[in-house]
């Protein structure tokens, strides 16, 4: 069966963590079903009809999401391939409850976590998880990250891949 999970992010590549312990805790509990995982942030679209009119996803996600992060969660897909359908970056543009239980009832999401730790701010960028916690068609998790002190590689992709 094919669920659909929601993560918030702020596209930084210690937000991916989130996603690495819930796959890997599915992984151990050995889950049968698989995911489409939606990495969300919440995006200020903003007011003017300038911004409105002429940026694109596209745009917006050059502006938010490095590339190292795409590296990333494609290293995660290849590492649970049996357990994830289908990787999507998205934004939330809501500025309202409601509009954001829609985006959940549409896209058929079911479960949702987060990070207090993961602050979202900068480029536009708010942060979800108030509206996650508030959603009542959702099961939403906290993710409790914790930072490693030492570390066997150096560079920040592999960093975030080191097992702790």
């Amino acid at each position: 069966m094919t669920r659909t999970i929601l993560i918030a992010t702020d596209y930084s590549l210690e937000s991916l963590n989130i996603l690495k312990k819930v796959l890997k805790e599915k992984n151990a509990s050995e889950d049968e079903n698989q995911y489409n995982v939606l990495l969300v942030s919440g995006y200020d679209a903003g007011d003017s009809i300038r911004d409105l009119l002429f940026n694109t996803k596209s745009s917006v996600f050059n502006k938010l999401r490095p590339k190292e992060f795409c590296d990333a969660y494609e290293i995660v897909k290849n590492k649970y391939p049996h357990l994830i359908n289908k990787i999507i970056c998205d934004v939330f543009t809501g500025s309202f409850q409601r509009t954001f239980n829609n985006y959940v009832k549409i896209e058929g999401i079911t479960e949702a976590y987060y990070s207090s730790s993961i602050k979202s701010v900068g480029d536009g960028k708010f942060n979800l998880v108030p509206y996650i916690q508030k959603c009542k068609e959702l099961e939403s998790y906290e993710v409790s990250l914790e930072v490693q002190k030492s570390l066997p590689e150096k560079g920040r992709l592999a960093e975030i891949f080191a097992e702790a």
